[in-house]
């Protein structure tokens, strides 16, 4: 049974805002008593949190779809719905988060760091939020924003101070346990360790971690071996300790050619030049291993590395070792720049930013780009004549009429905003002094008027507000048709 994962790919849905209600209150002797509906609740969150009780990603190998709740609608009597629960999601220390491309979104180091991969939807007004003076009854409401959806891919770097790197069999599980309070699985066969292993390490007033990373092998930074999957476990490490097994018995190895080998999967893997190293002359109580030790000391030394002769077995040299592990630690943590608080940035927007683009396709259409307009053609019904009046009337006070006729938009043709798309009709001119007749309708959009100049709908506001009352008939309806 498998019991560590340290990659997946995890299926996120954030909560649907609420649809926002349609209702007029009503009572006796109040036949209309004006609009009620109320707005339905925002969709609940996915949100990641490192937590240190978790050491995999095992839960998400199982169960690779997390959605949050969805919000509730409005109802009558100006009552909103219930903002959706967010759902949070416990991952381990040094979890990354990526899209399936492989960019980075996130990586959560640290107990308590968390990070919003996905946002719930807004839920929808009612009509009682839409109600104004020019619209003292809305026969619609908007509907509930989708919330986002996307698949990203999790990805477990284990944190450690140590990384103990080497070929199978060399000894780092023997060593780990016996520097640690670790028990990991032991026996006399390559591939024993399938899993890095994590132990905490205490001298003196010193504390840290050492990883043991699966044995390596040469082609392990392009996929051989198991070298390829647990790679990664070592970028965190700040101090690398090449575990050289001198008692080999294979033909064609030694502890120099073996540094070599490991050293060239580790250039080859990348990002890693900048790591003090030291060497572990492992299994010295083996007289063959104590001989091989004296013999290579001298080379490796040359090189500039610090040579540690131990055996896990006898416990020979361990303390020495120690010592110099907690001393590189200290170095390393001395030497990194310290974190510095998390401060807010706020970019306030450009005096001159409308708030949305208008791209010319090759197609012939245009697309209308802006959080605003998308948000908008999202929550709006179509089925719903009065909403979609409403809809135009906000695109128009935004400024997308203008922008589109200034990019060399003709009637009828095709603009998409989002996923939607429409047929622009600049004569059902929108942004008028229009009061709807009756609730859910709108008469712009039964026949398309006469287009009319920007300044030939000024003059016909102001000949409206300057119009005798003779002129208006019983209904209340402009008979000018305007």
């Amino acid at each position: 049974m498998t019991t560590f994962v340290d990659r997946v790919v995890l299926h996120v849905q954030a909560g649907n805002g609420g649809h926002g209600c349609v209702s007029i209150h009503r009572e006796k002797f109040k036949p209309f008593g004006g609009p009620d509906g109320g707005n339905g609740g925002h969709g609940g969150s996915v949100t990641l949190v490192v937590d240190p009780q978790a050491h995999t990603l095992l839960d998400f190998h199982f169960r690779p779809h997390a959605k949050a709740e969805n919000g509730k609608g409005g109802a009558g009597g100006n009552r909103d719905g219930a903002k959706g629960a967010d759902l949070v999601l416990k991952v381990p220390n040094g979890t990354t988060v990526q899209t399936l491309d492989g960019t980075v979104l996130a990586d959560l180091v640290g107990a308590g760091t968390s990070f919003e991969i996905a946002r719930g939807g807004r839920g929808g007004r009612g009509n009682a939020a839409l109600a104004s003076a020019r619209r003292r009854a809305p026969g619609f409401a908007e509907l509930g924003e989708p919330g986002d959806q996307l698949d990203v891919v999790l990805e477990l770097k284990s944190v450690a101070d140590v990384g103990l790197v080497g070929f199978p069999s060399a000894g780092k599980s023997s060593l780990i346990s016996v520097i640690s309070a670790a028990k990991p699985k032991i026996a006399d066969y390559p591939f024993t360790t399938l899993v890095p292993n994590l132990g905490v390490v205490r001298v003196d007033e010193h504390t840290f971690t050492v990883a043991d990373v699966p044995g390596l092998i040469p082609g392990a930074a392009t996929g051989k071996g198991l070298g390829l999957e647990f790679l990664r476990h070592i970028e965190r490490c700040a101090v690398l300790a090449h575990v050289v097994d001198t008692a080999t018995l294979e033909s064609g190895r030694d502890p120099v050619a073996d540094i070599d080998a490991i050293e060239a999967e580790l250039s080859a893997y990348g990002g890693l030049a900048d790591r003090p190293r030291l060497v572990i002359l492992n299994k010295i109580d083996i007289p063959d291993g104590q001989e091989m030790a004296d013999l290579v000391r001298p080379d490796l030394e040359a090189r500039g590395l610090r040579v540690f002769a131990v055996s896990a077995v006898s416990r020979q040299g361990l303390r020495e070792l120690s010592y110099a592990l907690a001393e590189l630690v200290a170095a390393a943590r001395a030497a990194a720049p310290p974190l510095e608080p998390t401060r807010i940035v706020l970019r306030p927007r450009a005096v001159d930013d409308a708030g949305f683009t208008v791209e010319p396709l090759d197609d012939g259409a245009f697309r209308i780009n802006g959080v605003r307009p998308e948000r908008w053609v999202r929550q709006t019904n179509f089925d719903n004549d009065e909403a979609v009046g409403y809809l135009a009337d906000r695109l128009a006070r935004l400024g997308v009429e203008d922008a589109l006729a200034k990019a060399g938009a003709e009637p009828g043709a095709l603009v998409r905003i989002g996923t939607y798309e429409f047929d622009w009709q600049p004569s059902h001119f929108a942004d008028v002094d229009y009061v709807p007749s009756s609730r859910g309708t709108d008469v712009r959009l039964a026949e398309a008027p006469t287009r009319h100049s920007a300044a030939e709908r000024l003059a016909a506001r102001k000949a409206r507000r300057q119009r005798p009352a003779d002129e208006i008939d019983g209904d209340g309806d402009d008979d000018t048709g305007e």
